[in-house]
């Protein structure tokens, strides 16, 4: 499966400010841009839940915060 780059916001102010595309254009390419994001941070917080108490200690967090964060929904930030 390949990765596809999450548009930055300088991409998305460009789109904004593009009055050639159509409207449904716009909104298609801001839909794929949150689903990307969406199951990006999905797939993080998975990973992040299979980490050993070493590697969380690594990246500066507990086990109890990993798996509070690992619990969260996906559409939350």
């Amino acid at each position: 499966m390949t990765h596809a780059a999450i548009p930055t916001n300088d991409a998305l102010a460009v789109l904004n400010s593009t009055r050639s595309l159509p409207l449904l254009a716009v909104i298609s390419v801001k839909f794929a841009a949150c689903v990307t994001k969406w199951v990006t941070r999905r797939r993080t917080r998975l990973s992040l839940d299979h980490l050993e108490a070493w590697q969380l200690r690594d990246v500066g967090m507990t086990p109890d915060a990993a798996h509070r964060e690992a619990r969260k929904v996906f559409w939350k930030a």
